[in-house]
Formats: C-alpha cells, structure tokens, sequence
C-alpha cells in the first residue's frame, strides 16, 4: 500500500477506466456506471483507512464487478427469471468468474465515455451530472453539493439521464465519423460550463468551486490526448489554464471579489499561464478558427499585459469582433462592450450594451447590468451607475458577486453625498 497518493485524484484518473472495462465486457453502461460508483464509494472509504493498493486500476475493477453481480443475483433472485440480467451478465459467469479473469482494456475510454455522457438524448443540466459522475470520479453527493441540489435529486437526474441514453439505443462507442464534429462540439460546451461553473459559481457563498476547475481541466487534458490535432480542443484547454491561472488574486483574504483591473499580477500563476500561452499559440496556427481558441487569444492577450492600463484592449476588441461573427451570443457582446470602452471609451460600450436590453437571453441578467454600471461610471454618471450596481446585486445568487456590486454601489452613494 502506498499511504501517500492522493486518493481522489487516483479515482478520478480510474474510474473512466473501470467503466470501460466493464461496459465492453457486460454492455448496460447504467448498470456498470452505477456498479463503479459502488467500487468508488467503496475506496474512498477503504483507501483513505489503509491506503492506496498497488494495483489501484484492479481492484476498482474487481470491486465494481463484484457489485455488478451482486445485483444481477438480486434480481434473479427478486424477478425470479435469468433473462432480467441475461444482456448485462450470463448466469454462468456470476460464480465461474475470478478476479484473475477481468483484464482491464489498455485503450483509453475517457473519449467514449465523454461523447456518451453529452449524448443528445439528455438535457445540458444532466450532461453536465453524468460527466462530472462517470468521467469525472465524482461521487453523487459532490455533484449535487457542486449544483446545491439534494443528493436524492442529483440521484434522479443521473438516473433519469442513463434511463434516455438507453432508450435512445446508444452504444459504447464512438459516434459514426460524419456525427462527431457536433458532438465534440457538445462535449466542449459542457466542459467550458463545468469549468465556469467553477470559476465563477452561479449562486452560494464561495465564488469558486476549486473542484469543478480542476476537473473541467484534467478532463480537457484527457480528451486532448485522444485528439490531440484538434485545434478547438487544444484552444479551450488554453482557455481554461489562462483564466484559472488569475484564480489566486480574485479574491482578498475575506473571500471579496477583486476586478481584474485591479488584481495583484504576481499573485497569478506563471507555470499555467506558460503553458496556456504555448498552447493558443499551437491552436491559433490551426484552421478554422474557432470560438475557444479565439477566446484564448483574447485570454493570452490579458496574460501578457503587465497591467491593466498597459493592456492591448485594440487587439482584444478586434478577437471579439471575430468572436461575434463565428458564435455571436449576448455574452460575447458583453465582454465585447468593455473592452470597447477601454479601446475607444465608455460611451462606445454603452452604444454596444443598447440591443441587449431587448435581448431575453440577457435583458434579466445580472451582468448586463453590473456591465453597464460599470460604463456608466466611466462615463461619470455616478448615479445611474449606483441605481445599475444596486440592480444588478439584487439579481445575482452569487454572495460574493454581490458584496461587490453593493460595494461600488455605496461607493458611488458615498461620493454622491
């Protein structure tokens, strides 16, 4: 037994595998994805008492099958008929197996196992539980406690999710060839999702979920090895290790938000700012051009400025018009409008802010109004930017997002009088 390594990154890293292992030998991916989590479960609490065994990926594996069988003679047993587990496993191999039997597959399935997990029979929400369970090694009370929903809920949702997956006949295995460029497509998006989930939580008291970043990352990674000439795939890894690269100065030692104009850039980490910086420069010499590595450049640009002021926020204007014309959304516009505001002042960000307001995807949001108090108070109008701070506070369910907005609110209030 190894005492030292880190046991949750050793599941993460294995669970992929022992999912695969089994699918191909048994089918049913529900039943063996839930087997593995039994097999999880199992070592995080057995692991943690006496330490990692030295063949880790083996006896997940045999772990997991174990529990497999288990509820194969259960329902034999409850249904009182073979043919209820007859396509997961043959009667014959519950007692003719031994461990010595099982060989896990030496190709990776953390490809598959993503594109299942995305799989267009289920909804984003449920997309993004099942990857962080299946692909991720996360049980399911960290993902419930990752979205703040009940264990018992993030259980149905996983449930349900498996249940269509099934229904729609998928398989484990890759998608036909002329099927995969949208489907990576989903699989990036959920990724990205996961990884600003992380970064920036939607709702609660921390304004990052260190967990989620992590593993939008180590799953990036992984399915970068599998198509490492992807240019996309490379680009949203950069994405991703440039902006958690700024995680260590957004926040102050009480947990407030700090902008980035003014963070403290020594505080940033270099070793993934180096490696991001590399890697936009791989994707961005890739053709076509796509909206991560486009959103890594403007990333890259951050990076290399000193500081704020010395920023090149001309260049970073030009990515976003870029950026608008391969994936136009209301976000890409908003980021787009500060950064015109830096380049060529606040009211050109303002003009850029006007078709929102009538926009439903973002009419309601908090950041279209934290965006425009922002301008408003470059542009010197302190009171229609508290009234917009104010507003914007009121519609975040982030608390740290909004000790600040309420912060510069009463700032401005304080200048005001």
């Amino acid at each position: 037994m190894n005492r030292e390594l880190d046991v949750g990154a050793q599941l993460r890293d294995l669970i992929p595998q022992v999912v695969g292992t089994l699918v191909r030998r048994y089918g049913r991916f529900e039943a063996c994805e839930d087997a593995a989590q039994d097999a999880l479960l199992d070592a995080i609490v057995q692991w943690r008492k006496d330490g990692v065994p030295d063949n880790p990926l083996g006896w997940l594996t045999t772990v997991a099958y174990r529990r497999l069988t288990d509820r194969a003679r259960s329902d034999i047993a409850r249904r009182r008929r073979e043919a209820t587990v007859a396509a997961m496993v043959r009667a014959e191999e519950v007692t003719e197996f031994s461990p010595a039997d099982l060989h896990p597959s030496d190709q990776d399935d953390s490809l598959i196992l993503l594109f299942l997990c995305c799989h267009p029979s289920i909804s984003p929400s449920s997309q993004l539980a099942l990857t962080l369970r299946a692909c991720g090694g996360l049980t399911t009370s960290q993902v419930a406690r990752a979205f703040l929903v009940p264990e018992a809920t993030m259980a149905q949702r996983i449930s349900r999710a498996k249940q269509r997956i099934r229904a729609a006949g998928a398989t484990f295995e890759l998608p036909p060839e002329e099927d995969r460029p949208g489907r990576l497509g989903v699989v990036l998006h959920v990724l990205y999702l996961i990884f600003n989930e992380g970064y920036t939580t939607t709702s609660g008291a921390d304004l990052h979920q260190v967990e989620l970043t992590r593993e939008a990352i180590r799953l990036t990674r992984a399915l970068r090895r599998a198509l490492p000439d992807t240019p996309e795939v490379t680009g949203l890894l950069a994405l991703m290790l440039l902006t958690d690269a700024r995680r260590p100065a957004r926040t102050d030692g009480d947990g407030n938000l700090i902008p980035l104009a003014e963070q403290d850039r020594t505080r940033w980490d270099g070793v993934a700012l180096k490696e991001g910086v590399a890697l936009t420069t791989e994707a961005l010499a890739r053709e076509p051009m796509g909206p991560y590595q486009l959103q890594a450049a403007i990333a890259a640009v951050h990076a290399d400025a000193p500081s704020a002021e010395e920023t090149d926020w001309r260049q970073i204007v030009i990515l976003y018009r870029l950026l608008e014309q391969v994936s136009p959304n209301p976000m890409v516009t908003l980021n787009h409008a500060v950064a015109a505001a830096m380049a060529h002042g606040p009211r050109a960000g303002l003009e850029l802010l006007r078709p929102l307001e009538e926009d439903d995807r973002v009419a309601d949001h908090h950041r279209l109004h934290a965006v425009r108090g922002h301008l408003l108070e470059m542009a010197g109008e302190r009171r229609a930017a508290c009234e917009s701070y104010r507003e914007a506070a009121r519609r975040t369910a982030s608390l740290p997002e909004r000790r600040f907005l309420e912060s510069r609110a009463d700032r401005l209030s304080g200048n005001e009088g």
